[in-house]
């Protein structure tokens, strides 16, 4: 009868991810130099990943920023949305304008991800395609910025959430990974930023530097232009 790590054994998925588990003895030292060697090469990923994305779209970002800032100083605000782990991006953009770090102004922005009463009733009374389309029409408004994640950029609720925010004049604003998926074919997309691999950790990695950065230019373009001070 074969075992797990025998050699007619059928591999686990899992097993080729991490063998150290499956082996009938380890050798911790090995493991170590295994971490370590992994660890090294997804950090050298990211770097030339945001290295990337800065060469290819430093100056979109920065007059992204700036008409975002002049869209706040005309009483704008900034709606995000996502779904799964961009849903925790998107909550984690408003807080970043809610809840700027030393004398920056607070700068308003909501996050449509965040109420499951609204999530769950608009799914199943409505269908979940249209759970950030229908929030952008009832809360957003000439004027607003609406921002979008998805590691895909194929997310049907996100499409029709930027064609909404679209029509009803927001700044529209997309984060995305791969190769853009269809938000890359959207003209209702103001700014695209795309985060090009193939792997969902350095992608979502990849976003958050993105906003973060998206975020430190929109304070100092308001900075600069005297608002908030």
């Amino acid at each position: 009868m074969t075992q797990p790590g025998d050699p007619g054994a059928a591999q686990d998925p899992m097993e080729s991810l991490y063998p150290f588990l499956y082996a009938s003895s380890v050798d911790l030292t090995g493991v170590l130099d295994q971490v370590r060697t992994s660890t090294v090469a997804k950090a050298q990923e990211i770097i030339e990943l945001r290295e990337t994305i800065a060469a290819r779209d430093g100056d979109r970002l920065a007059r992204c920023a700036a008409e975002c800032a002049s869209r706040f100083a005309a009483g704008g605000r900034l709606l995000a949305f996502g779904n799964g782990g961009s849903a925790t991006d998107a909550q984690a953009i408003t807080t970043l304008f809610l809840n700027p770090e030393g004398d920056a102004p607070p700068l308003p922005a909501l996050s449509l991800a965040s109420d499951p009463a609204v999530l769950t009733a608009l799914c199943n009374d409505v269908g979940v395609e249209v759970v950030f389309a229908r929030q952008v029409a009832a809360f957003g408004r000439q004027g607003d910025i609406a921002v979008g994640l998805s590691t895909s950029g194929n997310s049907e609720n996100l499409l029709r959430a930027f064609d909404e925010a679209s029509r009803r004049g927001l700044l529209t604003i997309g984060i995305a990974g791969y190769e853009g998926g269809k938000m890359a074919e959207l003209a209702s997309i103001d700014y695209l930023f795309v985060a090009p691999s193939s792997s969902v950790h350095r992608i979502q990695e990849a976003q958050t530097t993105i906003y973060h950065v998206l975020w430190q230019l929109t304070l100092r373009a308001l900075d600069t232009a005297g608002v908030g001070s």
